[in-house]
């Protein structure tokens, strides 16, 4: 009940937020909107670090909980917008994938939250509220004119979707299976709900294709459908303040 609870009214606010502020804001101060965002982000996960490392692990740093996993990209990408204001070609692929894989995984993780919860109250508000604000800030791109909603512009985020899926295997195999990035370490099967039966009845690299093929088709689907309504929203007569800026 309190999860339920929980998603209905911060899913409701996030989107109501996205909703409005895209109305009325320039895309400059857009920008500065997501850095702030990241920057919520890099603090939550700085406190969630510590907390892991001195409270539960007691002084030993447990390489699970390292900060690159599909939701955590987020933190960096908006940390990073300022720094490429004036490439806006780099910028749009960065906002296309928060539309995309952004949205994505805040949906998916409030959807199946079993990795949110934890027995300190704190690090599960970490958690959901992680997960909302990714949800804010995939509408809050798609909808603030800076990302794309073409096949090219989706093509783009498959790129850098891939070289974060090759970073994560990096980290995996670095740590020789302490960590799991993106849940696609070769050493165990996938971990994730239907995927890892997958893993366990065809073999491990079955069971990571089919996740990641899977995470590129929602990513997809969101791009479509974000792209249907940003066309019919911002062809109403209410027009955006940011389309004059």
């Amino acid at each position: 009940m309190f999860h339920l609870s929980f998603c209905v009214i911060s899913v409701f606010f996030a989107i109501w937020a996205a909703e409005k502020m895209t109305y009325h804001i320039s895309k400059d101060k857009s920008l500065w909107i997501m850095n702030l965002c990241g920057i919520i982000l890099a603090f939550g996960e700085l406190y969630k670090q510590l907390f892991l490392y001195v409270i539960v692990n007691h002084g030993k740093y447990d390489w699970w909980y390292f900060p690159f996993q599909l939701c955590s990209t987020p933190m960096y990408l908006c940390l990073i917008l300022p720094l490429i204001k004036k490439y806006p070609s780099i910028r749009q692929i960065i906002c296309t994938y928060l539309q995309n894989f952004c949205l994505l995984g805040g949906i998916m993780a409030l959807i199946e939250p079993s990795g949110l919860y934890h027995p300190y109250w704190s690090l599960t508000l970490h958690g959901l509220l992680w997960h909302v604000l990714l949800i804010f800030l995939g509408l809050f791109s798609g909808l603030s004119g800076m990302s794309g909603h073409g096949w090219r512009e989706y093509s783009k985020t498959l790129v850098l979707f891939g070289v974060f899926c090759l970073i994560a295997s990096g980290i995996n195999v670095a740590t020789k299976g302490q960590a799991d990035m993106f849940y696609i370490s070769p050493y165990y099967p996938v971990t994730q709900i239907i995927f890892n039966e997958i893993s366990l009845r065809y073999g491990i690299f079955i069971g990571i294709i089919s996740y990641l093929f899977s995470i590129c088709l929602g990513g997809f689907l969101l791009h479509l459908l974000v792209g249907i309504y940003a066309a019919k929203r911002n062809s109403s007569p209410k027009r955006r303040i940011t389309d004059r800026n």
